[in-house]
């Protein structure tokens, strides 16, 4: 039976993280098609023992009559690129309705994004910006030259905070809320990027984020652990009184 299994997967999952049934249709097709061969998800997939094919066709429409047109051998998998593949299932549907005989398209979803995955392409294109080949102005800056920016975007945040308590259900206010904390998040990120830059005491956006998560599962025992406190004074009362054993041992270790 012809048939054209699209298969699409999130760039921000590992590889070989694919569903049962995206595996199923993998390892049951003839022919698994790919753009680029030296792709992770093509790549995970020749490390499992499955033959891929590259497909030469660029635009939407030539690739689409390709695949199209290898189904007339039996059951075919497309391997979505990480873009998306734009314009392709569009491509693909003129191209099978000009057909008498035309094959079964499904689209298969083989993974999704985790939520905050959007937060690692945040990284990646902070990285870019940051690379040899990015912008020249961020290659430049540094904490120094960026702290004002932090002070800035706190406050345009706050204000954007302020009118949104005001008036909640105000789309236009939220969406100007988003876009100000996302201008927040990119101090943070440009911080941290700097910062791993730095020849004699780097760190990274993973170590601000493990150091995030330490001391929220410390401060929250109630939840993380064993420890008791139910109303909103004693949840106060116990952060404060975690908060001053931190500051103790800090300035234990370094006097």
């Amino acid at each position: 039976m012809r048939r054209l299994v699209l298969l699409a997967t999130s760039p921000r999952v590992s590889p070989g993280l694919l569903s049962r049934d995206a595996w199923r249709a993998i390892e049951s097709a003839d022919r698994v098609l790919v753009a680029d061969p030296d792709e992770a998800l093509p790549l995970a997939l020749v490390d499992d023992g499955i033959a891929v094919e590259r497909i030469e066709a660029d635009s939407p429409h030539e690739r689409a009559r390709e695949l199209v047109d290898a189904t007339s051998g039996g059951a075919v998998l497309w391997v979505g690129s990480p873009d998306g593949d734009p314009g392709l299932s569009d491509a693909i549907a003129a191209e099978v309705s000009r057909l008498d005989e035309a094959p079964e398209v499904e689209v298969l979803v083989g993974s999704w994004d985790v939520e905050g995955g959007r937060l690692l392409d945040a990284v990646a294109v902070m990285d870019r910006l940051r690379s040899p080949d990015g912008c020249a102005w961020v290659a430049a800056q540094t904490h120094a030259s960026l702290a004002p920016f932090v002070l800035e975007e706190a406050h345009e945040v706050t204000e954007a905070l302020e009118a949104v308590i005001a008036d909640p259900d105000d789309v236009r206010l939220r969406e100007e809320l988003t876009d100000e904390l996302g201008d927040l998040l990119f101090q943070v990120l440009f911080h941290a990027r700097v910062a791993a830059d730095h020849g004699g005491a780097p760190f990274t956006v993973d170590d601000v984020a493990a150091a995030l998560v330490d001391k929220l599962v410390r401060r929250n025992p109630h939840v993380f652990g064993d420890a008791r406190a139910e109303t909103l004074e004693e949840i106060e009362a116990q952060w404060q009184a975690i908060k001053a054993q931190e500051k103790a041992a800090q300035a234990a270790r370094h006097p």
